[in-house]
């Protein structure tokens, strides 16, 4: 159960002052729908009212506060002028200017003859000083006005006052919270109470206190960090001690494979694969993540522990986030699977009737040892007569709920994940804090480098060329095309106009593949490029992953500068997987902006994907790394991976050592510690403490 002393911050945003039904849905799309996640929006500039000059003495350009006596209102001649207010102070007179005002609702805001309090931009016309529509009048006194603002990002019909008083509210609802912190490390880095440090960082005074470096922002980065790292060291700590069975294979099966493959495995893959026979043969449950560059051999990797599991007369599936992926897979598994004399199945959503029965009575006997699918091999009515290990891929796309509700499946079954897009060291740490991580750092023998060239869109037509040669040569084409919007119908529009163009090029020679064709239209188009009469596929990312076409010598990106370093990286793997060498063409539009040189820049200079994801994510941020929104990545509002990476390296050793002391979170810290895990919404966790 939540503790009460936080139901003021967990209210509907709703019940603060002045925030209707109307304007609660605006603050839900902007924030969230509770107080507390508008106490997590924070200011993102300011508006400085102190500069209070007279009237003659006031810069033009600055923003300033008057207070001045109303002479007199000059309504325009027609609805198009506008309408003027004199008015004066000791040192001289300035206008203040309102475009579509009505008279009435003026006159009540600035009475003749009376005294009042003005605040906004100032302006010269025509060598007179004037203001147009001040953000603020008042009368001499009132409170209302703020000597500096707070600016807060906004949404599309709410108004920046609106945002900032109800913002102002959600901060005044917030209780004093027991101390979490150890008070040392607060002293050591001069930082204030959890509370006040909210209200400071919601009213900054100048420029600096808005840098995530200010000591109120670092404050609640650090509370933020601390609840992640605890919440994974629980959940690991629970994995840790969840009974699991202890598998040793012969490595019959295994030798078999390895006899089967045309390279003998690299040094980092013969040091993984260590790495998880060792887990495997404890009897705990292994949660293991597999780094891996794009074609450093992971699937092979996961084929070997399979089989590791198979010699004990166990099964094993691998699960794929999309059926392309799962269906790569299992062109890769199947024929060395068969040099050991297995079967593998193929479970996604498009098997249905008897053929889904045939292959979930055979799993469920356990005459299948192997299998390969999407998500539905863990729907409700699959079962498994012995399930010992669970490979799931692509694990950015699946967070801890996830890995909790899969390693379940299985009873004590092991849970190896593997992903294709490296991750830095510390944004590892914030997603996969409950796994141990091997990295293959190599890549297999026999792949080609792959030359990368950037060139401005308006040589289109060379390239179109270049790609003709290529076919000529015997080679294949990827085409892909940006995201216009964040919109599907604009993505899948570009790839639909440049397909339009390349087939009467090339008739007969062009697929195309996007995210709204349904799966067997995605299968046909990808089986014609890969095996068929297609020479170029015309694609939105949805080819990103895991397509393995060996004859594949060119790709090509339109308007590379509108995707992430890592995603380009994954997109240039996808070729130099044959015998002949690839070339990645980055079309670019110009003028490119300093952060989408750099990254061109970096693409051309390396292909070490460990040292691309670092310079994204230092490019970047960590929110939009792997695509926050659609991935199992933890969304941090107020922390900032790029930023604030020395924080979250200390988070974790202090988790280390409140862990050693207190294990179940029982005493005066623990229980603080416990508030800390429900207002950061990691009540998950609590729920693996044993008195929780």
């Amino acid at each position: 159960m939540r503790p009460t002393l936080l139901n003021p911050l967990f209210a509907e945003i709703e019940t603060l002052p002045g925030v209707g039904p109307r304007l609660a849905k605006l603050f839900q799309r902007l924030a969230g729908p509770r107080v507390v996640d508008l106490c997590w929006h924070l200011p993102s500039g300011l508006i400085d009212r102190r500069y209070r000059p007279f009237v003659a003495e006031a810069e033009p350009g600055r923003v300033a506060t008057l207070t001045l006596v109303v002479d007199e209102h000059l309504p325009g001649r027609s609805p198009r002028q506008p309408y003027r207010v004199r008015a004066h102070d000791s040192s001289g007179t300035i206008e203040l200017v309102y475009f579509h005002a009505k008279g009435d609702w003026l006159a009540k805001l600035l009475p003749r003859g009376e005294t009042r309090v003005v605040s906004g931009k100032l302006e010269a016309f025509g060598g007179q000083p004037q203001m147009a529509h001040p953000d603020y009048v008042a009368k001499p006194g009132d409170d209302d006005l703020p000597a500096v603002e707070a600016v807060y990002p906004l949404t599309a019909g709410l108004q920046p006052k609106v945002v900032w008083k109800a913002a102002r509210a959600a901060v005044a609802r917030a209780p004093d919270l027991p101390e979490w912190q150890d008070p040392a490390w607060l002293k050591r880095r001069g930082w204030s109470g959890w509370r006040a440090a909210l209200e400071t960082a919601h009213a900054p005074d100048d420029e600096a206190a808005l840098s995530a470096l200010a000591p109120a922002r670092q404050r609640l980065a650090y509370d933020e960090l601390l609840a992640n790292q605890l919440a994974l060291a629980l959940v690991r700590r629970r994995q840790r001690h969840s009974r699991g069975r202890a598998i040793r294979g012969d490595g019959r099966l295994a030798r078999r494979v390895q006899e089967a493959l045309p390279f003998a495995l690299t040094a980092s893959q013969q040091a993984a694969l260590e790495e998880i026979r060792a887990d495997m043969a404890e009897p705990v449950k292994m949660l293991r993540l597999l780094q891996g560059d794009v074609g450093s051999g992971k699937t092979v990797v996961a084929l070997l522990a399979m089989l590791n599991a198979v010699e004990c007369g166990a099964q094993a599936v691998l699960m794929a986030p999309t059926e392309i992926l799962a269906r790569q897979h299992l062109a890769t598994i199947r024929p060395l699977a068969e040099a050991a004399g297995l079967e593998v199945l193929l479970l996604t959503g498009r098997e249905k009737g008897r053929n889904r029965a045939a292959i979930l009575e055979r799993l469920s006997s356990g005459a299948a040892s192997l299998a390969v699918g999407t998500h539905a091999l863990f729907q409700d009515d699959v079962g498994f007569a012995d399930l010992a290990l669970a490979v799931v891929d692509e694990q950015h796309r699946f967070g801890v709920h996830q890995r909790l509700q899969l390693s379940a499946k299985g009873g004590g079954a092991d849970v190896l994940v593997m992903t294709a897009t490296p991750i830095p060291r510390t944004l590892e740490l914030t997603a996969y804090g409950d796994m141990d991580v091997s990295r293959l750092t190599g890549k297999p023998a026999g792949r080609k480098p792959v030359d990368t060239r950037t060139i401005p869109l308006e040589r289109l037509e060379q390239v179109i060329e270049a790609a003709g040669r290529a076919i000529v040569a015997g080679g294949k084409v990827f085409w892909v095309c940006p995201l216009v919007e964040e919109s599907e119908t604009s993505d899948q529009a570009a790839a639909e106009e440049r397909f339009r163009v390349l087939d009467q090029r090339f008739p007969g020679k062009v697929a195309l593949v996007h995210g709204r064709l349904k799966g067997t239209e995605k299968d046909a188009a990808m089986a014609a490029f890969a095996e068929g009469p297609a020479d170029i596929l015309v694609a939105t990312t949805v080819i990103e992953v895991g397509v393995d076409v060996p004859a594949a010598t060119v790709m090509v990106i339109e308007q590379a500068e509108r995707f992430g370093l890592a995603q380009l990286h994954q997109l240039r793997g996808r070729i130099g997987r044959g015998d002949k060498p690839g070339t990645c063409l980055l079309l670019y539009k110009g003028p490119l902006g300093e952060t989408a040189r750099e990254r061109l820049k970096v693409l051309r200079e390396t292909d070490d994907g460990f040292r691309i994801a670092e310079k994204d994510l230092e490019l970047r941020g960590a929110g939009e790394l792997l695509g926050t929104r659609q991935s199992g990545l933890p969304e941090f509002r107020l922390a900032d991976i790029a930023v604030h990476g020395e924080l979250l390296a200390a988070a974790r050793d202090d988790v280390r050592l409140i862990l050693d002391r207190d294990p179940e979170l029982a005493g005066a810290r623990g229980q603080a510690l416990r508030v800390l895990l429900y207002l950061f919404e990691r009540d998950q966790a609590i729920r693996y403490l044993r008195s929780g």
